[in-house]
């Protein structure tokens, strides 16, 4: 929660928010990354000041994500500046480019909200580089009279693009996905795939008990079949985005299958299960890795929508095919 005091200005009446997070904005960071209240973390869409900005100080937009808003104006710390924040329905920049809602439509429809004209006379915007694929720079101009400027990918690093006259380093413009990076969006994608892995494990177990000799309870088989559960949860959330740029091919549904395949063969030699047991298993291990590999798509700079677009097709039949074959088998192996 914001906790902005007024300023008067060539624009009229604005909020001034302060640079410094809070307590509450660390505890809010936390929560996106685990996925809690993702849907209502948002800033109103409208103009902030960030110190005393004047006519002659930048114009810096993002999106109403509160996440993204926040880190700009952390970045922000000791300037003076107008934020401009776009209606991108609470996406952050990157996605939101995507979607179409951080677009050229809504730059120029905000500009003309705000008022943008009367809070600075150098006439240029400054947008996140990550915004870009929304938005015809060309057209904004056109259309609202200001120039676009796209600035660095990384909003701490806006402070030295201001000081270097708005030029950019090839390491502004540089997209990275480290480790770390990729570490960082493990938790809500362990979130949001919890309870369907849950609930797969309950379903194995009540299917468990159907044999030759009718059903009975399989309880002997409770810890196998949770291990093997929660391997695939640990190896297709965790250790795919881990190991992303090791493992083979482009594709991320294929990234995701070299590590179901590992899995797979782990659990048969570990769990010594018998040929058509263990075959299933490994079928199984492959479709559900390649499945969240491929969901995975939308967290990283590796991808294009257009890319996606083609992989999705081809690689959700695969993987369909692939784990009615092995549950085919694993139903198989109850009767022999």
């Amino acid at each position: 929660m914001l906790t902005p005091g007024g300023l008067e200005t060539t624009a009229g009446p604005l909020v001034r928010v302060p640079t410094r997070w809070t307590w509450r904005d660390y505890l809010g960071a936390m929560a996106m990354r685990w996925g809690i209240g993702r849907d209502r973390y948002t800033v109103p869409p409208g103009l902030y000041a960030v110190g005393t900005p004047g006519e002659a100080s930048p114009l810096v937009a993002t999106a109403n994500y509160k996440l993204s808003f926040d880190h700009l104006r952390r970045a922000l710390a000791g300037l003076d500046a107008w934020v401009m924040v776009l209606d991108t329905k609470g996406i952050n920049v990157w996605c939101a480019a995507g979607k179409g809602t951080f677009g050229t439509e809504e730059v120029v429809r905000r500009l003309a909200a705000v008022a943008a004209g009367r809070a600075v006379k150098h006439s240029t915007l400054i947008l996140p580089q990550l915004g870009g694929p929304g938005v015809s720079a060309h057209e904004v101009r056109r259309q609202s009279g200001f120039k676009v400027v796209y600035g660095p990918v990384r909003a701490a690093d806006l402070p030295a693009f201001l000081r270097a006259g708005m030029r950019a380093t090839p390491a502004m413009r540089r997209v990275t996905f480290t480790l770390r990076e990729r570490l960082a969006v493990v938790p809500v994608e362990a979130v949001q795939r919890f309870v369907p892995a849950l609930v797969t494990m309950l379903l194995f177990f009540l299917a468990a008990g159907i044999g030759r000799n009718g059903y009975r309870v399989a309880m002997e088989q409770w810890p196998s079949l949770a291990v093997a559960v929660w391997a695939n949860f640990l190896a297709g959330v965790v250790l795919t985005p881990m190991l992303l740029p090791a493992l083979p091919g482009r594709a991320f549904a294929v990234k995701g299958a070299a590590m179901g395949l590992l899995t797979g063969v782990a659990l048969w030699w570990l769990g010594a299960y018998r040929p058509v047991e263990g075959a299933a298993v490994a079928l199984l291990s492959i479709a559900v890795c390649s499945f969240l590999g491929l969901m995975f798509t939308g967290c990283t700079p590796y991808t294009s929508p257009s890319g996606v677009r083609r992989e999705m097709p081809w690689a959700l039949r695969l993987q369909i095919a692939g784990a009615v074959a092995g549950l085919a088998l694993w139903f198989v192996a109850r009767f022999v």
